[in-house]
């Protein structure tokens, strides 16, 4: 059983006008669960299909979106499930909500809040994270239509002279005021700042970066006067880059990802979920394993997972857009969310060689 992250996460005292978020963030995080990402956006998901053979529809988009929620024991493993407005909308081929589904399973249903990165204007290899514009309305909406958490992603590239100090502050700057705005709807907020894992960076700048962005991040947080005990953070594991000759061990990625949120991260936050970020499946359970195995002074917020291709991926090479296949997906989906569920208590054993590609 692991001992690096805290047992118990306690509520916080004097939290006003806010009692829902708090204990909706600390259920996201209980039970050594996590939370399943399934919010790409039209777009992304066609292309996914599209590499697979699969006709890049509404119907087929419906269509395996349904076949995860249903998943047969999911609740074991996943708290929460994040989807994108197309899904948050879609029903059941019986009729049945989707978050109806998730609701009746006891998982709670998020959305992705966000619109989108889109290039930064004067800062050249860069992108701002755009939505804030009509976002209050967007999140009652959703906040009626039964979700319970939001989230909202921002990127930043390592580069020679990467991120600049412009990115992070203007990425900062809209992830707080989201988070704010998130407060006010009774949604738990997702801040989801992500360090990239494009280029040949070595672990080392990468910790320096991540730790950049994170203490960037919360010092904005503090400035819109965020609740830090309803919230998550989700973000990256401290990486080398794809293209960096050389690739640590886990025990070195561990490490190096454990060090940039005790410098920079708050213990009130309710918990930090880590991003698989383009990682393999076994390869992001592995880590996150080291993350939580024993023998670490005690961590002072629960450490999770929300991962989307990482337990997606089998599954959908598995369904092929054939019906007759679904079962087969859902039985690869539950498992590869227990083994992250494993990899929370420490207890993940993983075989063979890991993809580090």
């Amino acid at each position: 059983m692991t001992t690096s992250a805290a047992p118990t996460h306690v509520t916080a005292v004097g939290a006003p006008g806010m009692p829902g978020v708090v204990a909706a963030a600390n259920a996201l995080v209980a039970g050594d669960k996590g939370l399943l990402a399934i919010d790409e956006s039209i777009p992304t998901c066609n292309k996914r299909f599209a590499r697979l053979g699969i006709a890049p529809t509404e119907h087929n988009r419906r269509a395996y979106r349904e076949l995860i929620v249903a998943t047969p024991g999911l609740a074991e493993s996943i708290s929460g499930v994040i989807l994108y407005d197309e899904t948050f909308r879609q029903d059941t081929a019986a009729g049945v909500p989707f978050r109806t589904v998730l609701a009746d399973a006891g998982i709670l249903a998020g959305i992705k809040a966000d619109l989108g990165a889109k290039p930064m204007a004067a800062h050249p290899g860069e992108k701002v994270t755009e939505g804030l514009d009509g976002l209050r309305e967007r999140l009652a909406e959703y906040a009626g239509l039964g979700a319970r958490f939001a989230k909202w992603r921002a990127v930043f590239t390592i580069g020679e002279t990467l991120p600049s100090r412009g990115c992070v502050q203007a990425n900062a700057h809209a992830l707080a005021r989201y988070a704010a705005l998130c407060q006010e709807a009774d949604l738990v907020p997702i801040v989801e700042p992500e360090v990239l894992m494009a280029g040949e960076h070595t672990l080392t700048r990468c910790g320096e970066v991540t730790e950049d962005v994170l203490r960037e991040v919360f010092s904005q947080l503090h400035a819109q006067g965020v609740l830090l005990e309803g919230i998550l953070l989700k973000t990256n594991m401290v990486l080398p880059g794809l293209t960096c000759p050389i690739q640590p061990a886990l025990e070195a990625v561990a490490e190096a990802t454990i060090c940039c949120p005790r410098r920079a991260v708050p213990a009130a936050v309710a918990g930090i979920v880590f991003l698989s970020g383009g990682q393999s499946g076994d390869l992001a359970t592995a880590r996150l394993n080291a993350i939580n195995a024993a023998g670490r002074p005690p961590l002072p917020w629960p450490v999770a997972f929300s991962y989307g291709r990482a337990i997606q991926q089998p599954a959908l090479s598995i369904w092929d857009g054939r019906h007759t296949n679904a079962g087969r997906a859902q039985h690869a989906i539950a498992q590869r969310a227990k083994a992250n569920r494993d990899a929370r208590r420490g207890e993940y054993a993983h075989t063979g060689i890991l993809d580090h590609t």
